[in-house]
């Protein structure tokens, strides 16, 4: 009994020095705004929430192109096809509810629907009847859901490794599965040890080696925005993994399927049914790069894009 009460012992004490080597409370959004919203940043009140958007390119554009960003990501993540695209074409993004600096909905709703309303009311607030509308993972199946409930506001669609069918993943970041655990994930919304949001950010890349220091600042500073971190695990609540993908067979919007072929938290296979399920659609595999491929390598992916805008559908 001494032997056990001593391991117990032993036990919490790492316990809690780990807890208090790693405590990392939330950061105010006023505290984040001067690294990671300077110019042409702006925020807009919609839905109950100050959202973060930036709005570049020219604004005459008959046709403007607004991009999603994925689970515990931001609006940078576009960044390099921002520069690419906003040379010829008015290109929007922000980040959504949840995530980025725009924070947790003050409904604490995550599922489908109201993401899907949430960019319909966003496209209202920026005075956009209809749009090429872009999506990487969650901001994929956001973008289709949103074509689905709104048709008559998306144009085309370009989906990023986009989620929609049952997932099975051959890995996942680690701090998407402790996000999934009951009771861990409440833990995680007080601490947050950066080597594991490093460790996330590389398992999403095809190549690790490409996952810069600044990468891993945004990623670590944008979760500990205020309300973040309970907002993932309340996502992840309402947002089941299983989901059936029958609604797809539905788009009928031109659509571009881009896929990194190092994919391992939605594998390539997924890209295959998307095509096969859209009866309009395109599909381009890059072979070496990972989930976040408009992130890993903007420049070969945006390539893709602007041949695909520019063409005869």
């Amino acid at each position: 009994m001494r032997t056990l009460l001593r391991v117990l012992a032993v036990a919490l004490a790492v316990l809690v020095a780990a807890l208090v080597v790693t405590w990392a409370p939330d950061k105010p959004v006023a505290e984040l705004t001067e690294r990671w919203a300077p110019a042409p940043s702006t925020f807009i009140q919609v839905a109950g929430m100050s959202v973060h958007v930036r709005d570049e390119g020219p604004r005459d554009d008959p046709m403007p192109i607004v991009l999603l960003h994925g689970t515990s990501a931001s609006l940078h993540t576009w960044n390099g096809w921002v520069e690419r695209l906003s040379a010829t074409r008015r290109v929007i993004r922000f980040d959504l509810p949840g995530f980025g600096l725009t924070g947790p909905s003050p409904t604490h709703e995550y599922h489908m629907q109201a993401y899907a309303d949430f960019v319909a009311a966003m496209l209202d607030a920026l005075e956009l009847d209809q749009v090429t509308l872009g999506g990487n993972s969650l901001g994929g199946h956001i973008a289709w859901e949103t074509a689905l409930a709104y048709p008559e506001r998306v144009s085309q669609l370009i989906l990023v490794d986009s989620g929609g069918y049952p997932l099975n993943p051959e890995s996942m970041p680690i701090g998407f599965r402790i996000a999934l655990i009951p009771g861990l994930n409440r833990i995680m919304e007080f601490t947050l040890p950066r080597f594991m949001v490093a460790a996330s950010v590389r398992d999403v890349y095809g190549d690790p080696s490409r996952v810069t220091p600044e990468l891993i600042d945004r990623y670590y500073d944008l979760t500990l925005r205020a309300g973040n971190r309970q907002a993932l695990r309340e996502r992840f609540e309402q947002t089941p993994l299983m989901k059936s993908g029958a609604a797809i067979a539905g788009i009928t919007q031109p659509t571009l399927i881009l896929w990194g072929g190092q994919d391992r938290l939605i594998e390539p296979k997924h890209a295959h049914q998307f095509d096969q399920d859209i009866a309009n659609s395109e599909l381009v595999m890059f072979e070496q790069l990972g989930h976040v491929p408009q992130e890993e390598d903007a420049d070969e992916t945006v390539a893709v894009v602007e041949r695909w805008l520019s063409a005869e559908k």
